[in-house]
């Protein structure tokens, strides 16, 4: 608001809360409310979201409320519409304790520790209420992130720099973010060369966090005065600028070095200590996705900023984008061109370090449902938390969490046995476990009925009102008015609306959201995206100009930054693979159905095969037997491993966002299944042999006795067939054709295997079947036995089935190579099925 000449104008004030104090310049506006936005933030339950509004009004200020469900007071009385000025007390939300304002002279009290406000006259963005002006935002709470342990008395702490001093050069407008506005702490460089940085007590600098190593980082002094930054082999990493350290990196003026969910910046002789508790921004500015060379738009210049401890939901039509949003949001699919800026920084280019403080829960559960919930979640911690934590600290944390999320009465029921809102919680509650900063679900409440879709949108309200931002992706709109605010995406991945749920319809027109949806459809060549740039609730909301301006330098084109690095491993490889094999084996422990199909298989099958071989391998028995032998080894190795990868898909790439091993995910699959299957085939072959005359030449086999032999030929093929198992698992895209496959892998055994057909000197199929593992095993066991003495004939003239050392060690050492390949194949395949970002 601008006077105009001649015309009187109101005097300036301080607005002074128990939080602060804030300069009032005659040249704007402020709203009074519990949103993060307001000029004036008030963080009282008792307080509206958008409460009042304090303007200048000619020569005097006005306070008006607005329409808040406890009124607003001044000098006493409640208000709607009055007159105020130096000496004025107001009272919000209760007239003897409600959260309280003093209007004061221009000059603040010469006490007053917080910043003083921009000069008088200047009129700064309406953007700062992304986070809240300095003095009228309330402290950010401790529980809402990692606190730091105060400092060794050696080295102290000095009261809180000047407002002109430097803050770090990489966050655009500290002042107006949650985590960068004041120092957490600043100390004075000490005199000695090395300052160590790390959880043990005994560190120079202690920062409590459970995602910091017990020895992560020295700061040291260099010979010509600077400073560098060296990691000490953390598990999480040290970040400079927001990308990794390796080894050791100068310090410049400015510069900010992220541990855990601290950033420390050296300023001067002094280092500045910032902590991310939880409340922080995020800035959406210009997001765009296209496909097919740019010809398609999945997401068109999307803008709109997100407050602290805000609640926000993405809704829209199927195609409208929402899923590329969710991954533009989160740096999982980063956006072709504009910026994200996670209180300040630009999460693309400070990837490397931000993507730890951005939980994903996607749509399907993100745990082993055979699992109890405190033995899931526990394994969770323990491959996201370094390695050198200790378990009573990661079962500590468990247990935080699970009292958070309302999950005691079911820490120990397995989570299938959960109902669909309570398995979400839990979902939930693993990402927790790290204390993320953002948090993103996608559909969260798909398939749930009403009663457990408003459970869990009051779940996530809870989460945002703890010191979180939240933004959650869904088509239910039935619980839509717990949200702060609402993102409607119309399709081509436009903004048709953003602002507060409850203006959304009237903004509409209509009073339905079917209605709303249906002209989406009805209406596809309307612009509802030029619509919304020109309304009131753009201007109010989402405009341009409610944005702080970015520094140069602060941020640059999507996907161009250097933060392409694969994630931090918590754990070493061996350790991964350990924690990994041991969740395996309790999950596949308790699938008693699982269980039950892996003990009788090998069981009926040897018997079948017990039942074609008789007392003695005859020329009529021998090729049967040998052939059953064949197809149940293969059953029993691929139908443990067809269905393993692809029912975990969802579970994988979200861990590997975070850390997981590739290669020991696999191990451990491989180890597992690998045992279970070798058991399996030596009672196959000792149910289906054991006792039987074999008439190998002499009684011997070629290296050792013939039911050794063979029992390894089959224990191998039953491996290979494990492997080619995983390499379908691999392939496919949903969990339900794999039974299929499985059939058709059986009947390819067994034509091509050499039992039936005569493979050797055909061309092409006999080409074919080098890739076939029953064709190397069968050639093994027939090798033992001299098959081709028992069953003369041209079907067992094959060189394969000689009974000679090298012939046996090739159709060995060639399933041996095909279960290599196997996994070679599995392992590139996994690549395909990572996020975007683990590509790169």
């Amino acid at each position: 608001m601008v006077q105009r000449p001649g015309v009187p104008t109101a005097p300036e004030l301080v607005l002074e809360t128990d939080r602060g104090s804030t300069a009032m310049s005659p040249g704007r506006v402020y709203h009074v409310g519990r949103d993060p936005r307001c000029e004036i933030c008030l963080d009282d339950a008792r307080v509206s979201w958008h409460h009042a509004v304090l303007r200048p009004d000619g020569d005097h200020w006005t306070v008006e409320d607005e329409d808040s469900t406890n009124g607003t007071w001044a000098d006493g009385r409640r208000v709607h519409e009055w007159s105020v000025g130096p000496g004025s007390e107001l009272r919000f939300g209760h007239a003897a304790d409600g959260p309280r304002a003093l209007l004061l002279g221009p000059t603040p009290p010469p006490s007053e520790p917080t910043p003083p406000a921009a000069p008088s006259g200047a009129e700064p963005p309406v953007a700062s209420r992304t986070a809240g002006p300095p003095a009228a935002r309330p402290a950010a709470r401790p529980a809402a992130g990692p606190p730091v342990a105060p400092p060794a008395a050696a080295w102290p702490v000095l009261p809180p720099p000047a407002p002109a001093a430097a803050r770090p050069s990489r966050v655009s407008n500290p002042a107006l973010t949650g985590t960068f506005r004041q120092p957490t702490a600043v100390r004075p460089l000490p005199a000695r060369t090395t300052v160590r940085i790390g959880r043990a007590p005994d560190n120079d600098l202690v920062v409590d966090d459970l995602v910091v190593s017990r020895r992560h980082a020295e700061l040291r002094a260099r010979a010509d005065g600077t400073y560098e930054i060296a990691d000490l082999g953390s598990h999480n990493g040290t970040y400079l600028n927001g990308a990794p350290v390796d080894g050791a990196s100068r310090l410049g003026e400015g510069d900010i070095v992220g541990i855990g969910h601290s950033v420390f910046c050296l300023v001067g002789d002094q280092l500045q200590e910032y902590v991310d508790t939880g409340e922080v921004s995020l800035d959406v500015q210009h997001l765009t996705v296209a496909v097919d060379r740019g010809r398609k738009t999945l997401l068109g210049d999307v803008s709109f900023p997100v407050g602290a401890k805000c609640l926000l939901a993405v809704v829209g039509p199927s195609g409208a984008g929402k899923s590329t949003l969710l991954g533009a949001l989160t740096g999982l699919r980063p956006a072709d061109r504009g910026t994200v800026l996670y209180d300040g920084r630009d999460l693309y280019r400070d990837y490397a370090e931000l993507r730890s403080r951005i939980g994903l829960v996607p749509q399907d559960d993100i745990l082993h449902a055979q699992l109890t919930v405190r033995r899931a979640l526990g394994y969770a911690a323990e491959l996201r938390f370094p390695q050198d934590t200790a378990r009573a600290e990661r079962q500590a944390r468990v247990d935080e969490v699970i009292g958070e999320l309302g999950l005691r009465e079911r820490a120990d029921q397995p989570i299938h046995s959960l109902s669909g809102g309570q398995r979400k919680r839990v979902s939930v509650a693993l990402e927790l476990l790290t204390k993320p900063s953002l948090l993103f679900l996608d559909e969260p409440t798909s398939g749930l009925d009403p009663g457990m879709d408003r459970s869990v949108m009051h779940m996530l309200r809870g989460l945002a009102d703890d010191g979180r931002t939240v933004i959650v992706v869904t088509h239910s709109v039935l619980s839509l008015d717990v949200c702060d605010r609402l993102l409607v995406l119309a399709p081509g991945g436009r903004i048709a609306y953003f602002g507060p749920p409850g203006e959304t319809l009237d903004y509409f027109g209509y009073t339905e959201w079917p209605e709303a949806f249906e002209a989406f459809e009805s209406h596809q060549g309307r612009d509802w995206a030029g619509e919304y740039a020109a309304s009131v609730p753009y201007r109010k909301y989402a405009s341009v100009a409610s944005r702080p301006p970015r520094r140069d330098g602060a941020g640059g084109p999507a996907g161009t930054a250097g933060f392409v690095s694969a994630p931090p491993k918590a754990q070493s490889w061996g350790s991964q693979l350990s924690t990994l094999v041991r969740r395996y084996a309790a999950a596949l422990g308790a699938d008693r159905t699982f269980l039950a199909i892996m003990i009788a298989l090998p069981f009926v099958m040897g018997a079948m095969a017990r039942a074609l071989a008789g007392s003695a391998l005859t020329a009529e028995t021998a090729i049967n037997a040998l052939l059953i032998l064949c197809v149940g080894g293969v059953l029993t190795g691929a139908a443990n491993a067809v269905r393993e990868l692809v029912k975990e898909r969802t579970i994988y790439q979200r861990e590997r966002a975070v850390g997981l091993s590739r290669s020991a995910y696999l191990m451990s699959k491989v180890v597992v299944l690998g045992a279970v299957t070798v058991a399996q085939a030596v009672v196959l072959t000792l149910v289906g042999l054991f006792g039987v005359e074999l008439r190998a030449p002499a009684g011997r086999g070629v290296f050792l006795p013939p039911l050794v032999e063979i029992t390894l030929a089959v224990a191998l093929l039953s491996f290979t067939a494990m492997m080619l198992g995983l390499l379908v698992s691999a392939l496919v895209r949903k969990e339900e054709v794999t039974m299929p496959l499985l059939v058709l892998l059986a009947i390819v055994q067994v034509v091509f295997c050499g039992a039936l057909l005569q493979l050797d000197g055909v061309p092409v199929i006999e080409q074919l079947a080098w890739l076939v593992p029953s064709r190397w095993a069968l050639g093994a066991m027939a090798g033992t036995i001299d098959l081709g003495a028992i069953v003369p004939g041209t079907l067992t003239d094959d060189p394969l089935f000689a009974h000679s050392a090298g012939v046996w060690l090739l159709n060995m050492g060639m399933l041996a190579a095909l279960s290599v390949l196997f996994g070679v194949l599995v392992v590139r395949l996994l690549r395909r099925h990572e996020p975007a970002i683990m590509r790169k």
